[in-house]
């Protein structure tokens, strides 16, 4: 069927987790809502797959609801550059990590039981623009053709590094995301279930795989020695970017099509969820300057948080005293933690016990 001939009040261009997530959050409203993406489901990408406590709690605002036996749950974050570790306390909440595909299915499913009209294999032109839609929505990632329609482009990423990623089936040695510093590269190690880890590197080395990258890791190593990878290396750019404008007109972008933070903060889906739901209500209020708003107040922290991670990437000497002040005084880590994460506006319902659903 013709795109055109469809009757929409919001077409939503791209359908990973930030599209989908707006597409929940105004069908919410009670709009009518159409996801026109060229790939088909599951779409996977390379990411940390860890979701800090306010990406779960947007999540569960979305009616998304996530088993224990879906995922892993994490209660802090480690900073380790050998013999220093440092951990940072979520404090009465806790992040959840799963894999990218689990949770992308996920959330189609919630998107079909709201009503939200799914195309799948729809590449989108100009043309299709036209669409009788109230509002257009760009989801479409960090080279979003909606923003440049748009006219909302600004040209290059202040900061681009590369990041890989692959699975292995140990069970997680640790109740936090473990962050190991070496060399202008990071390791992560995020449980993603009782007996899987994803296991990450991000560098500005485009060439950096994990199996070179490990080798400035040898604890890890050690943990990971004689468990093959149970999927395929995958590898995406992650980028720092920020515009000036994310509306202009019915046009408003989310997720990484609206601008991104280095994958350094963990923060890219969490924030994607989160301006969902401010996006939502501008609509529902009928002004999109109310997101605009919403939307610089959201990255404003983890601009702040990705460009002092960024420093410590760069300068060793700095990194390690900041690694041996946390370390030494774990309530500063742990409160710096919280504010990143807007830990005093959590609701008590993504407190949870851990016989109970993460979300």
């Amino acid at each position: 069927m013709n795109l055109r001939s469809i009757q929409a009040d919001a077409l939503i261009v791209g359908g990973g987790p930030a599209g989908l997530a707006t597409a929940i959050a105004l069908r919410q409203k009670g709009l009518r809502v159409m996801v026109a993406e060229a790939a088909r489901p599951p779409i996977d990408k390379a990411c940390g797959e860890g979701l800090m406590p306010n990406g779960v709690e947007a999540l569960r605002k979305l009616g998304v609801k996530i088993g224990v036996y879906d995922s892993a749950p994490f209660h802090g974050i480690r900073f380790i550059e050998a013999p220093i570790c440092a951990r940072g306390n979520f404090g009465g909440v806790r992040g959840i990590g799963i894999r990218r595909t689990v949770l992308h299915t996920m959330l189609i499913e919630r998107a079909a039981d709201a009503g939200v009209e799914l195309r799948w294999g729809q590449r989108i032109s100009p043309a299709d623009l036209a669409v009788q839609a109230r509002w257009i929505i760009g989801a479409d990632g960090q080279r979003s053709f909606v923003r440049r329609w748009a006219g909302l482009d600004c040209g290059a990423p202040r900061v681009r590094r590369f990041g890989f990623r692959y699975h292995c089936p140990v069970a997680p040695w640790s109740d936090c995301v473990d962050v190991h510093w070496g060399d202008r590269c990071q390791i992560y190690i995020t449980p993603v279930s009782a007996e899987s880890l994803c296991v990450a590197v991000i560098s500005s080395n485009p060439h950096l795989r994990l199996e070179d990258a490990l080798l400035q890791f040898p604890e890890v190593a050690s943990r990971l020695q004689g468990a093959a990878p149970a999927t395929v290396e995958r590898g995406s750019v992650t980028e720092s970017r920020r515009l000036r404008r994310v509306v202009r007109g019915s046009v408003a972008l989310v997720g990484d099509a609206s601008g991104s933070v280095d994958a350094i903060t963990g923060e890219g889906l969490s924030l994607a969820f989160q301006q969902s739901l401010a996006l939502a209500d501008a609509i529902e209020a009928n002004d999109l300057e109310l997101y605009q708003s919403a939307h610089r107040k959201l990255a404003r922290v983890p601009a702040l948080t990705a460009r002092g991670m960024l420093l410590m990437d760069r300068h060793r000497l700095l990194r390690q005293s900041v690694l041996r002040t946390f370390s030494q005084q774990p309530g500063w880590f742990s409160g710096l933690l919280m504010m990143h994460i807007g830990g005093r506006s959590l609701s008590s319902e993504a407190i949870t016990n851990e016989k109970m659903a993460p979300v």
